[in-house]
């Protein structure tokens, strides 16, 4: 294993059940999120992240699990002078906590509303498994190791969902989500 990179997304919903995606220039729409800075709780890494990068207070529910990205260690990109870092994602479902955002987002990020069914062509997988699994209900999801050659499907069931773990899918009941994170 490379580096290892602790980040933050959450799959934000409004009202309608709509999630918020954020495409910077020509690559893939993603989560909003980021990094965990020195000594932050990934909670607090949530809130500060989202709001920064789309405008948006929003209100934690609950985890939806952690993803594991790992990069390809044979093949280092142009201009890299090594393998890009191992990333572990916490993703928390999450709501919008206003009708609006309270602040523009910074330039880049262009923020847009998409039905879960219907999320656009070019999604990163992590975007992609782990709209899947917020919608489904799932909670306490870990997933692993795709991002590289021969890696899983992101749309396969996940390795593990708390209180869904063992259960073949048509008997996997939704987890209720439970009171808000808080800070």
């Amino acid at each position: 294993m490379s580096t290892l990179t602790w980040a933050v997304a959450a799959v934000v919903t409004d009202d309608t059940g709509r999630v918020l995606l954020c495409r910077q220039g020509e690559r893939r729409y993603a989560l909003p999120g980021g990094r965990l800075r020195p000594a932050e709780s990934p909670v607090r890494a949530a809130l500060r992240d989202i709001r920064a990068e789309t405008g948006w207070e929003i209100e934690l529910v609950d985890l939806v699990g952690v993803y594991h990205l790992s990069s390809p260690t044979a093949n280092t990109l142009a201009g890299r002078a090594g393998p890009l870092p191992d990333i572990l994602v916490h993703v928390f479902r999450a709501r919008a906590a206003e009708i609006g955002p309270s602040a523009d987002p910074p330039p880049g990020c262009r923020l847009s509303w998409h039905t879960p069914t219907a999320l656009p062509e070019a999604v990163t997988p992590l975007t992609r498994a782990a709209v899947a699994d917020a919608v489904a209900g799932r909670s306490g999801v870990l997933r692993d190791g795709w991002g590289t050659p021969g890696s899983p499907d992101p749309a396969a069931p996940p390795v593990a969902a708390h209180a869904n773990a063992g259960q073949p899918p048509e008997q996997r009941s939704a987890v209720a989500p439970g009171p808000p994170l808080r800070q």
